[in-house]
């Protein structure tokens, strides 16, 4: 009996032994349960951010889904203690198993499973527990319970025989979760001790470890007693192993805890708008005119004329990795390396900031201050702010889930006017309060709105970016995408038309009100200013004091299509651009990047460079997969440029831009043109210096919202403080290599009205401009 009881137990055991191998290698098979295929085993993290690099070798951002905000990290830039607090804490025999420790499986089955012991510590391996959380799903049965342990201990044992020690660990530490949008121990390291995981000290370190176990029971944010405790246990672990002594461990232990905490978000960093605007651009598809509602016309012209031209729009799906798929710059990992000059971009947005933020919207909440119609002009009647008020109230999204609920007009109209309670933005923080739905709209139009570029003419390298003053509240991008009246910013190109047709900077012409016929209408344009009326001036005094009168005159003697036609030359692509005489006024909506690439003509002899955001793109594994190289067409010649650079530079020497020499005290050769739209809608001014070419434009949200008072709401006093601050810190900052003494170039001693044979045509220097068309 006893010897059957024994062959019994033999028998058992040997058939429960064939079992555990029959199954391990069903389930390595893939029969029973998951097993991923070899490819899947060979690069187990397929997901990764995109990384967005300055032109000074910054990380600006990521581009990444939802909770998947992981970055690659090699293991030699990972600190020593990353590396020692993980293998004490999780798995001190790490480096002598091949996937599993049967040492410590065994001891937590005997010591947890039968003997109770909660502290006697878990039987998996940092293999293990990566293997569960890259493929093992939560199981939603006893049988998937069952097996899920089994197909875990599997796919550790592959992965350690397709990985070193080395890699797992980083594996390990790149796709685990920390909370707060830091997955991964680089994103991690950033958003709670703002380092690179290389410079973690080791109380960092224990930290960061010490999440592992349960990071939201052991968040270091919410709950710092409990991450405080988590972390001497990993300090006590590493002094276990080794890797520290009892003085040190003592030492760090009485440490307190101390972060540097910061959430990741796309919302949030550098360039934030040029950011969002890049992604954008470098994912689109073919434009279709399907997927454009009739009012955006321009737009499909624009996206269609980039999708031709232009190898950065939509590069993700005219491109295609080594499987065939189209890139997706949330999950493959690349390294976009862009034209912005961080130092430079930071210069800009203080700029911005100092004068919009600290001077303009105050003055402008005076101006409004107690009036029925504000933030609206008070030219307008109570009916028209109202109707522009619904305009905007259906354009919101409050309305469309109210509309698509069934709600009435009647009703929505009600929920609009019903106060509740709300958090409203400030440039102080976020405000708790309670108004209207239709109020906040009012208070949110009250808020003044800018952009403004930076770009080198040479080879147009965008240095400096600001859409906006505010992302997460104002995310519409006021330098690529919105379109505002230009003003006498376009006067230049009117100018340069004429220069291309013989004219000379001091060609002769009436500086008298006059009245054109356009249309079979009379046209009479006005000016603000009556210096020297009755006189013949010379062109250059009429661009330098931006006179009307001459730029409509001038326009009278040249043919307006061959305007509209070099408007394009200068990368103006508004197709609602069409010819008549007062288009050399500005009437015409174009976008801060346009003015400022169209302007780069004037400084690099009469060819236009387009804006250049990327210099090139490597894949996850450092491989050059695109090159961006500057795009320039020819828009006027060099000689024209000359006259235009001479002109441009006395608007700034004794012109309209006079105050940025005795207010800014902005020395060296610049030149420049402000601009300003009717009832001061649109503030504008254009700078130009030998290397560096930029544009700003301040104005309310709609036409409607602007300034009374022309003397801060024109070109001069709205948008050229921003240029001088902006370059003032340019030229104060030595590492940029940007100097006041640098000198445009042109001739040696160059003076378009003083020419001869060997130098430039004089046929017409200082005459009569209806001398030439005699």
């Amino acid at each position: 009996m006893r010897k059957i009881f024994v062959r019994c137990l033999w028998a058992f055991l040997g058939a429960s032994v064939l079992t555990a191998v029959v199954a391990f290698w069903a389930i390595a098979k893939g029969w029973i349960g998951y097993m991923p295929p070899i490819e899947e085993l060979q690069n187990p993290i397929n997901r990764y951010a995109t990384q967005i690099y300055s032109a000074d070798g910054k990380i600006m951002g990521t581009w990444n889904y939802n909770r998947e905000n992981r970055i690659l990290v090699d293991y030699s830039q990972l600190a020593p203690a990353l590396v020692q607090a993980l293998v004490a804490t999780e798995d001190v025999r790490f480096y002598e198993h091949s996937g599993i420790d049967f040492y410590a499986l065994g001891r937590a089955i005997v010591k947890r499973g039968l003997l109770g012991h909660k502290s006697a510590g878990g039987g998996s391996t940092i293999t293990q527990q990566l293997a569960k959380q890259l493929y093992s799903s939560t199981a939603h049965s006893v049988i998937e319970r069952l097996l899920q342990k089994p197909i875990e201990w599997v796919i550790a044992v592959q992965l350690e025989r397709n990985y070193t020690k080395d890699e797992i660990i980083s594996m390990y530490l790149n796709y685990f979760d920390f909370l707060h949008n830091a997955v991964g121990i680089k994103t991690a390291a950033s958003t709670y001790f703002g380092k690179e995981p290389k410079d973690l000290t080791v109380n960092e370190a224990a930290v960061l470890i010490g999440l592992c176990k349960n990071p939201s029971y052991f968040n270091p944010v919410r709950h710092p007693d409990r991450c405080t405790e988590r972390r001497n246990v990993v300090l006590s672990q590493m002094e276990k192993a080794g890797y520290l002594s009892e003085e040190e461990c003592a030492r760090y232990t009485a440490e307190p805890l101390k972060l540097n905490f910061h959430v990741n978000d796309h919302k949030d960093g550098v360039a934030v708008y040029f950011r969002d605007y890049l992604r954008r651009y470098m994912m689109a598809k073919r434009p279709e005119r399907s997927d454009y509602p009739s009012w955006n016309m321009v737009r499909f012209h624009q996206d269609s004329i980039n999708w031709e031209n232009d190898p950065l729009y939509g590069w993700c799906n005219k491109n295609r990795k080594k499987n065939g798929e189209t890139y997706n710059l949330y999950s493959d990992g690349l390294r976009v390396y862009t034209t912005i000059d961080s130092r430079m971009q930071e210069y800009a947005e203080q700029a911005v900031y100092k004068h919009v933020v600290k001077y303009l919207q105050p003055a402008f909440n005076r101006e409004i201050k107690g009036k029925k119609s504000a933030p609206y002009s008070g030219n307008l009647t109570m009916e028209q702010v109202n109707k522009i008020l619904m305009r905007s109230v259906r354009q919101c999204e409050r309305y469309r889930v109210l509309k698509e609920s069934g709600a009435t007009e009647e009703q929505i109209r009600k929920s609009f006017n019903t106060k509740t309670e709300m958090s409203v933005f400030t440039y102080h923080g976020e405000v708790d309060t309670i108004m209207t739905p239709l109020d906040s709209i009012r208070y949110y139009k009250s808020f003044l709105r800018c952009g403004f570029m930076s770009m080198c003419p040479q080879n147009g390298a965008v240095k400096a970016y600001v859409g906006g003053l505010n992302f997460t509240h104002f995310a519409y991008d006021m330098c690529m995408e919105g379109r505002r009246q230009v003003g006498s910013t376009i006067k230049p190109f009117l100018y340069s038309l004429a220069m291309e047709n013989g004219f000379s900077p001091c060609d002769l012409a009436p500086n008298v009100q006059q009245t054109y016929m356009v249309a079979g209408k009379p046209w009479t344009p006005r000016n603000s200013s009556h210096s020297r009326y009755g006189e013949m001036v010379t062109l250059k005094w009429g661009l330098q004091q931006s006179n009307n009168w001459i730029s409509a005159y001038l326009m009278s003697k040249l043919n307006p299509q061959a305007f509209v036609t070099l408007l394009r030359e200068y990368g103006i692509n508004n197709p609602e651009i069409h010819p008549s005489m007062s288009l050399c006024l500005g009437p015409c909506d174009i976008t801060v990047a346009e003015m400022v690439s169209a302007y780069t003509a004037f400084v690099n002899h009469g060819i236009r460079t387009a804006p250049l955001l990327v210099t090139r793109i490597e894949d996850n594994e450092g491989n050059v997969v695109a090159q961006f190289r500057p795009r320039m067409n020819e828009v006027i010649s060099e000689e024209s440029a000359h006259k235009m650079l001479y002109m441009l530079k006395a608007v700034i020497d004794g012109g309209t831009g006079g105050r940025l020499r005795y207010m800014y005290n902005i020395t060296g050769e610049v030149g420049g043109k402000t601009g300003t739209t009717n009832n001061n809608s649109d503030a504008w001014f254009m700078g130009i210096t030998p290397n560096l070419v930029s544009g700003c434009w301040v104005g309310g949200d709609d036409r409607d919202i602007h300034f009374s008072m022309t003397s801060i709401g024109q070109g001069a006093s709205g948008a050229l403080p921003i240029w001088a601050y902006f370059m003032k810190s340019v030229y104060a900052d030595k590492r940029l290599g940007y100097s006041p003494e640098a000198v445009f170039d042109l001739p040696p001693g160059y003076n378009p009205c003083k020419m001869d044979e060997s130098g430039l045509d004089a046929t017409n220097a200082g005459g009569n401009i209806e001398d030439i068309f005699e």
